[in-house]
Protein backbone atom coordinates (compact mmCIF):
# COMPACT_ATOMS: atom_id res chain seq x y z
CA UNK A 1 0.00 0.00 0.00
CA UNK A 2 1.45 3.23 -1.04
CA UNK A 3 1.63 6.69 1.34
CA UNK A 4 -0.91 8.75 0.92
CA UNK A 5 -1.97 12.22 2.65
CA UNK A 6 -4.99 11.49 5.36
CA UNK A 7 -7.86 13.27 5.40
CA UNK A 8 -7.97 13.07 8.59
CA UNK A 9 -5.75 15.38 10.94
CA UNK A 10 -3.76 13.20 13.85
CA UNK A 11 -6.35 15.69 16.53
CA UNK A 12 -9.67 14.75 14.67
CA UNK A 13 -8.06 10.84 14.72
CA UNK A 14 -6.99 11.23 18.47
CA UNK A 15 -10.72 11.63 18.88
CA UNK A 16 -12.19 8.87 16.72
CA UNK A 17 -9.78 6.48 17.54
CA UNK A 18 -10.92 5.13 21.34
CA UNK A 19 -14.25 4.81 19.65
CA UNK A 20 -13.09 1.90 17.29
CA UNK A 21 -12.35 -1.43 18.54
CA UNK A 22 -9.14 -3.49 17.60
CA UNK A 23 -9.59 -6.28 15.26
CA UNK A 24 -8.56 -9.20 17.13
CA UNK A 25 -5.26 -11.08 15.14
CA UNK A 26 -6.10 -14.55 14.59
CA UNK A 27 -3.82 -17.57 15.30
CA UNK A 28 -1.23 -17.22 12.30
CA UNK A 29 -3.19 -14.82 10.25
CA UNK A 30 -1.45 -11.57 8.82
CA UNK A 31 -1.59 -8.89 10.96
CA UNK A 32 -5.22 -6.75 10.61
CA UNK A 33 -5.08 -3.64 8.89
CA UNK A 34 -4.53 -0.76 10.33
CA UNK A 35 -7.77 1.09 12.00
CA UNK A 36 -7.06 4.07 10.00
CA UNK A 37 -6.30 3.15 7.18
CA UNK A 38 -9.51 1.22 6.75
CA UNK A 39 -11.82 4.68 8.20
CA UNK A 40 -10.14 7.05 5.92
CA UNK A 41 -11.44 4.42 3.14
CA UNK A 42 -14.91 4.69 4.28
CA UNK A 43 -14.71 8.17 4.21
CA UNK A 44 -13.91 8.18 0.69
CA UNK A 45 -17.03 6.17 -0.23
CA UNK A 46 -19.07 8.18 2.33
CA UNK A 47 -17.83 11.40 0.50
CA UNK A 48 -17.71 10.48 -3.45
CA UNK A 49 -20.58 8.53 -3.28
CA UNK A 50 -18.51 6.00 -4.95
CA UNK A 51 -18.86 1.96 -5.24
CA UNK A 52 -17.02 0.26 -3.06
CA UNK A 53 -15.35 -0.90 -5.79
CA UNK A 54 -13.88 2.10 -7.44
CA UNK A 55 -11.90 2.97 -3.64
CA UNK A 56 -8.29 4.09 -5.24
CA UNK A 57 -5.60 1.55 -4.34
CA UNK A 58 -4.32 3.54 -1.88
CA UNK A 59 -6.57 2.37 0.57
CA UNK A 60 -6.89 -1.31 1.90
CA UNK A 61 -9.25 -3.49 -0.46
CA UNK A 62 -12.84 -2.26 -0.72
CA UNK A 63 -13.70 -5.83 1.13
CA UNK A 64 -11.58 -4.76 4.29
CA UNK A 65 -13.21 -1.46 4.48
CA UNK A 66 -16.19 -3.02 3.92
CA UNK A 67 -15.93 -6.17 6.69
CA UNK A 68 -14.25 -3.16 8.89
CA UNK A 69 -17.40 -1.37 8.69
CA UNK A 70 -19.64 -3.99 9.47
CA UNK A 71 -17.62 -5.36 12.33
CA UNK A 72 -17.78 -1.76 13.98
CA UNK A 73 -21.52 -1.61 13.31
CA UNK A 74 -21.78 -5.10 15.09
CA UNK A 75 -19.58 -4.03 17.86
CA UNK A 76 -21.58 -0.73 18.70
CA UNK A 77 -18.99 1.17 18.26
CA UNK A 78 -20.90 3.97 16.03
CA UNK A 79 -23.51 4.09 18.70
CA UNK A 80 -20.40 4.53 21.28
CA UNK A 81 -18.86 7.27 19.05
CA UNK A 82 -21.91 9.11 18.50
CA UNK A 83 -22.51 9.31 22.31
CA UNK A 84 -18.62 10.26 22.92
CA UNK A 85 -19.11 13.43 20.68
CA UNK A 86 -22.18 14.39 22.02
CA UNK A 87 -20.93 14.26 25.52
CA UNK A 88 -17.83 16.68 23.95
CA UNK A 89 -19.82 18.99 22.50
CA UNK A 90 -22.16 19.24 25.70
CA UNK A 91 -19.04 19.79 27.74
CA UNK A 92 -18.44 22.84 25.93
CA UNK A 93 -21.88 23.61 25.59
CA UNK A 94 -22.21 23.81 21.95
CA UNK A 95 -25.60 21.33 22.10
CA UNK A 96 -28.63 23.42 22.48
CA UNK A 97 -30.49 19.91 24.05
CA UNK A 98 -34.19 21.44 23.44
CA UNK A 99 -33.46 21.25 20.09
CA UNK A 100 -31.32 18.03 19.35
CA UNK A 101 -32.72 15.04 17.18
CA UNK A 102 -30.83 12.97 15.30
CA UNK A 103 -33.00 10.68 12.30
CA UNK A 104 -31.41 8.10 10.73
CA UNK A 105 -34.58 6.52 8.97
CA UNK A 106 -35.01 5.87 5.15
CA UNK A 107 -37.94 5.14 2.51
CA UNK A 108 -37.45 2.35 0.54
CA UNK A 109 -37.61 3.01 -3.22
CA UNK A 110 -40.47 1.50 -4.72
CA UNK A 111 -38.55 -0.14 -7.35
CA UNK A 112 -40.45 1.47 -10.39
CA UNK A 113 -43.75 -0.10 -9.55
CA UNK A 114 -46.99 1.08 -10.56
CA UNK A 115 -49.61 2.80 -8.67
CA UNK A 116 -51.98 0.29 -9.55
CA UNK A 117 -49.72 -2.74 -8.71
CA UNK A 118 -49.82 -4.75 -5.86
CA UNK A 119 -47.28 -4.05 -2.65
CA UNK A 120 -45.16 -6.46 -2.24
CA UNK A 121 -45.50 -8.58 1.19
CA UNK A 122 -42.44 -6.33 2.24
CA UNK A 123 -44.11 -3.85 4.50
CA UNK A 124 -42.21 -1.04 5.75
CA UNK A 125 -43.03 -0.28 9.42
CA UNK A 126 -45.17 3.05 9.80
CA UNK A 127 -44.77 5.74 11.93
CA UNK A 128 -41.15 6.29 11.73
CA UNK A 129 -41.24 9.54 13.57
CA UNK A 130 -42.61 8.11 16.82
CA UNK A 131 -39.82 5.44 16.86
CA UNK A 132 -37.22 7.77 16.48
CA UNK A 133 -38.72 9.93 19.00
CA UNK A 134 -38.51 7.24 21.53
CA UNK A 135 -34.79 6.18 20.74
CA UNK A 136 -34.14 9.91 21.78
CA UNK A 137 -36.35 10.30 25.07
CA UNK A 138 -34.59 7.09 26.03
CA UNK A 139 -30.85 8.50 25.07
CA UNK A 140 -31.65 11.83 26.14
CA UNK A 141 -31.33 11.15 30.00
CA UNK A 142 -28.54 9.07 29.60
CA UNK A 143 -26.14 12.04 27.82
CA UNK A 144 -27.25 15.73 29.49
CA UNK A 145 -25.75 15.67 32.82
CA UNK A 146 -28.34 17.69 34.98
CA UNK A 147 -27.60 21.08 35.60
CA UNK A 148 -25.90 22.35 38.56
CA UNK A 149 -26.75 25.69 40.53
Amino acid sequence: MSRFKSELTNDQWKLIEPCLPELKRGKGGPKPIDNRACFEGILWVLRSGARWKDLPSHYPSPSTCWRRLQFWEEQGAWLHAWRRFLELLDQQSLLNWEEVFSDGSFAPAKKGASKSGKPSGARVQRGWWWSMAKVFHWEAPLLRPHQQK
